[in-house]
């Protein structure tokens, strides 16, 4: 062969190198396209134990997935820090295939309340899906003062600190709500911590406090039985949930809007058209009739956001409750 022949071979080699490379800037490897999705076992991560509320909703959703992906879908539980270790262990996650069901804390206040949480919830996940919504219900003894729950509050800022009102613990959703709630209305009631909210209504039951916010499903059965008193639900309107309650701001007695949710959540590390894909999928299914139901027979009233609908719930509440604990002063024990 030539040499003119080699000279050819090589300005056409290089050529070639100079075009894959191109090619490869102008299709990344983020674009639909070229990212096989997903090619093995998806992992959803849960931070409360088998059984919790996140449990039974990550439960729920991954059958569903599975058929959509074509792939397992599994539910591991990582417990501890209020959900907070496996938002942690998702944060961290670069295997492209481990998602996270959490809570409305560990995507908003988390690292409000602790500013050495080793994860942060704007920068190192990315929103995938808001899956559902409820509202907690403002519950009293069953003989409370108060033919209204106007007049419910009139007693409780006549009662000043004498009164106590319980919660899961400091920078829970139910403690600073009822932060909120005392910073619009001006009662002040004395906050008691307790492990969970069962043993907050037992002491409601027991005598112990004079008012909490409790979710749906444990206060209304204590509630229909006349054993506790709802005054109102803490949703901007009546929720699907617990349509015989009034809101607050129906009732008269503040403007208030606070729900506790769940969500969907990634690593930012996933890739984008993945997580599109994700937020699609989700919302999708959260929203089919029979996940729905089983949803909202755990308590849920769905909504099945996209990832914009969820970044934008992060935002506003991140910057109500936020506000809350600043002005409070609320710090983790």
């Amino acid at each position: 062969m030539s040499r003119q022949w080699f000279r050819f071979a090589a300005i056409f080699i290089a050529t070639c190198a100079l075009f894959t490379g191109a090619a490869a800037q102008k299709f990344p490897k983020e674009s639909a396209a070229e990212v096989p999705w997903p090619t093995r076992t998806v992992r959803i991560i849960v931070g409360f134990p088998a059984g919790s509320s996140p449990d039974l909703t990550a439960r729920t959703l991954a059958e569903p997935l599975s058929k959509a992906l074509g792939q397992p879908v599994i539910v591991e539980n990582k417990v501890g820090a209020g959900g907070n270790i496996a938002a942690d262990y998702v944060a961290k996650a670069t295997d492209d295939h481990t998602l996270g069901l959490m809570i409305n804390g560990n995507l908003t206040i988390a690292r409000l309340l602790n500013p050495k949480l080793p994860y942060d919830p704007l920068k190192d996940l990315t929103p995938i899906s808001l899956i559902g919504v409820s509202p907690l219900v403002l519950t009293a003894p069953a003989g409370a003062p108060g033919a209204s729950a106007q007049e419910f509050f009139v007693a409780a800022r006549n009662a000043g600190d004498k009164w106590s009102y319980g919660s899961p613990g400091v920078g829970t959703v139910g403690h600073i709500g009822m932060e909120l709630l005392k910073s619009k209305t001006q009662i002040n009631p004395v906050h008691v911590p307790y492990p969970g909210y069962p043993q907050v209504a037992n002491a409601m039951l027991g005598g112990q406090l004079q008012l909490s916010l409790l979710p749906p499903a444990l206060a209304m059965a204590q509630i229909r039985s006349g054993k506790l008193r709802a005054i109102g639900v803490t949703s901007s309107g009546r929720s699907t949930i617990v349509p015989e309650l009034p809101s607050m701001t129906e009732a008269g007695v503040a403007d208030f809007n606070l729900e506790i949710w769940n969500a969907i959540a990634a690593p930012n590390s996933l890739p984008k058209p993945v997580a599109a894909k994700l937020a699609t999928l989700f919302s999708d299914i959260a929203r089919s009739p029979e996940i729905r139901q089983k949803l909202f027979q755990q308590g849920w009233q769905v909504v099945g956001t996209s990832a914009e609908g969820l970044a934008r719930r992060v935002k506003a509440d991140t910057a109500v409750l936020g506000g809350i604990i600043a002005l409070r002063g609320i710090k983790p024990e």
